[in-house]
Formats: C-alpha cells, sequence, structure tokens
C-alpha cells in the first residue's frame, strides 16, 4: 500500500473545553491533534491499537519540539499531517503541520523523536521486521517533500549586535 505524502489526518475539531482564558485554543490542545494524527500514522505501519497487547510493545515519545503560529477558536475544523524525516532501529524522527481545514492556514508545528519500547521490559527494543519495512516504506514515500522551515529550529532569543 503505497503511503500518502504527507499522510493527512481527518477533520478534528477545537473543543469548546479546550479554549483558555485568552479565548483560543490551549497550548495543551495543539499537542492532542499532534497525537491523534500520530496515532493515525503509525496504525498504518502496524503499530495500532491492537500492538501493545499482541507484540507488548509501544512507542514513547522522547522529545517534542511545538511551534504556534496562528491563533484556533473554538469549533474551528483542523487537518494534520505527519511525515518521516529520519529513523532507525528503535527511533522515529517525525515532522507535523496544523492546518486550519476551512482558512488553509497553517496554525502550529509539531517535531519529535519517538523510541519503541518493549512493554515487558521497560527498555528501547528495535521494532519488528515487517514494522521497521513499513516505517522504511513510508519514510521512502515522504523523503521527496521540500523540508520544513521549522525542522531543526532551536530556541533562543537572537542577539543582536550592540
Amino acid at each position: 500500500m503505497p503511503f500518502e505524502a504527507p499522510l493527512t489526518s481527518p477533520i478534528m475539531h477545537v473543543e469548546p473545553a479546550w479554549i483558555d482564558y485568552n479565548g483560543h485554543l490551549n497550548m495543551a490542545y495543539y499537542n492532542v491533534f499532534f497525537d491523534r494524527c500520530v496515532d493515525n500514522a503509525f496504525a498504518l505501519v502496524g503499530m495500532g491499537p491492537d500492538y501493545v497487547k499482541s507484540r507488548h510493545a509501544s512507542f514513547y515519545t522522547l522529545e517534542a519540539h511545538v511551534t504556534y503560529l496562528a491563533e484556533l477558536g473554538e469549533g474551528d475544523a483542523v487537518r494534520a499531517t505527519f511525515r518521516i524525516i529520519d529513523f532507525d532501529a528503535k527511533r522515529v524522527h517525525a515532522f507535523q503541520e496544523l492546518y486550519h481545514a476551512a482558512n488553509g492556514f497553517l496554525s502550529a508545528t509539531s517535531e519529535t523523536m519517538t523510541l519503541h519500547v518493549d512493554t515487558r521490559a521497560r527498555r528501547s527494543a528495535p521494532f519488528p521486521d515487517d514494522v521497521m519495512t513499513r516505517i522504511g516504506e513510508m519514510h521512502e514515500a515522504h523523503a521527496g517533500l521540500p523540508r520544513p522551515p521549522q525542522l531543526g529550529h532551536v530556541i533562543a532569543i537572537p542577539r543582536q549586535p550592540r
């Protein structure tokens, strides 16, 4: 099965309870949208809801960097995208974008590193061969996408000459 490049989530909506005192989507809930999209993507490579029970393995997020670019409001429809930037025997480096579904603007991005874990041993473990093959196929499908400008950002205050 060929992979979409990038993978795109079904439409999701900003829930009323997720609006903060500034009148827009609270920063924590951007991660909910990204996480739901990751679940869809990883299910396509064989790590869906039954994976934890049948293989006694899962994936954990090691690091995440979210960039907030434009506000979302109550009820807004959004779509998240997912692409694999790189991978090895135990890790996946991914990049995601969150778009307003109706207006098309980019609202946020998320760069993550996830780790495959043996849930019995509670330690990192290599991906099974079938999953590794599918991750490779997904990575190949995403390899031709242009590099997102937010990829690899470092948090720092730019210094001006004095």
